[in-house]
């Protein structure tokens, strides 16, 4: 063999082993999750559906030869953290991929880290935060539409105009935070869409926690419709609010984050008869969402034993689908391109967000939430299965 042909051998030996040894290193994808905060059980819950992703593709191999590691740190449920620990992942852990943790308030402080490094970037549940960047690498795994603003607060408004006679005021109100602030942005945009009039508008800062005074000064407006764009803690502190001081309105809810989760469907019990609000899924549809059957077994029965929302109606299904469309992306274009991904805005191309109303519950079991019964659909047409029933005040026994 000549002198060459043994370097050549040699350096294609070489070159061998060291994709050989590249293809053994684990695929990392890399986030940031709310543990700890506000959002904690909304966090835990996606990452237990993140996880059973990561454990049934490598049951199967992995992707492109690899295991897939997730690599994660806790946000606290605080914006101001996010930065560093995207760049921890980025400059510290290698992570090949990103994903963003839950919630409006901390993907919106990723996103000019993600930008700067070129990365792709899948959202879990933030309200038209590409509004702001108009990055053509960000996917959107929440089904709110190619206007987010417009397709979240679109059910509620479409409800709305449907009664008779038409509603003609409404009073507007969330918490001075990223997410009811873009909520509120929507609602405006109904307001001139549907030419309703505004009679309330007004934010109250986040940390609130008497919400006695804001209900009864909405009730001083006498409005037709009141939308609410809150998180958990507020959603809650609104709902009670609203049964002790007797507001009278046709139509009360809207943008309610919270009572989508077991914690605050069983806390809330009764309290929640009459509201209309956003959901993801429920029981009363699920012909609608057959394949879901197996994931929400092997979700649930993990999520009871880690103590977390045992239902796992809303933001699990979207955690694990937002791993799939990944894996899916990977697989399609054969490597980790950043760049061959995405386009448009990263948005549905259709809004599918269910509006419904609750009614009919008594008492504060979570037995009555798993089956159909309690939540009428009322938009988009192709889900609804029923009619609004108003006043509010009127449909909260």
């Amino acid at each position: 063999m000549s002198k060459f042909a043994r370097w050549f051998s040699g350096a294609f030996l070489a070159i061998a082993l060291a994709f050989s040894a590249y293809a053994q290193q684990p695929l990392k994808i890399g986030f940031g999750m709310s543990l700890t905060g506000p959002l904690a059980g909304n966090g835990k819950a996606a990452l237990i559906s993140m996880q059973i992703w990561a454990e049934d593709v490598n049951a199967k191999g992995g992707i492109l030869g690899r295991k897939v590691e997730l690599v994660y740190y806790d946000d606290q449920t605080n914006p101001s953290t996010v930065p560093s620990i995207y760049n921890k992942l980025l400059d510290v852990d290698k992570v090949d991929l990103l994903v963003s943790g839950y919630g409006t308030n901390v993907i919106a402080p990723a996103m000019p880290i993600v930008m700067q490094r070129n990365m792709a970037f899948m959202g879990l549940f933030g309200l038209n935060v590409n509004s702001k960047f108009n990055y053509d690498r960000y996917f959107q795994i929440m089904p709110a539409g190619p206007e987010p603003a417009i397709g979240w607060t679109q059910g509620f408004f479409d409800t709305a105009m449907s009664l008779t006679p038409k509603p003609q005021t409404i009073a507007l109100v969330g918490a001075d935070a990223e997410y009811p602030a873009l909520a509120l942005e929507g609602a405006r945009a109904q307001v001139k869409r549907t030419g309703l009039k505004v009679v309330y508008d007004k934010t109250y800062p986040p940390n609130a926690v008497d919400f006695s005074p804001i209900v009864r000064a909405i009730q001083a407006t006498n409005p037709d419709l009141v939308f609410v764009a809150s998180y958990p803690p507020d959603s809650a502190g609104m709902v009670r609010a609203a049964n002790e001081v007797g507001l009278k309105t046709r139509m009360f809810g809207g943008g309610l984050v919270g009572p989508q989760f077991a914690a605050l469907k069983t806390q809330l019990g009764p309290l929640l008869n009459g509201v209309v609000n956003y959901e993801a899924y429920a029981p009363d549809v699920a012909g609608k969402f057959p394949f879901l059957e197996q994931f929400l077994t092997k979700y649930q029965g993990r999520a009871v034993k880690e103590g977390v929302d045992p239902l796992g109606f809303y933001l699990p299904p979207y955690a694990y689908a937002m791993m799939q469309v990944l894996e899916q992306a990977i697989k399609a274009t054969g490597g980790l391109d950043q760049a061959k991904r995405f386009a448009k805005n990263g948005e549905w191309a259709v809004p599918r967000m269910l509006t419904v109303q609750y009614h009919g519950i008594a008492g504060n079991d979570l037995e009555q939430w798993m089956k159909p019964g309690h939540v009428t659909v009322l938009a988009p047409a192709s889900y609804k299965t029923g009619a609004v029933m108003a006043p509010y005040q009127d449909n909260k026994k």
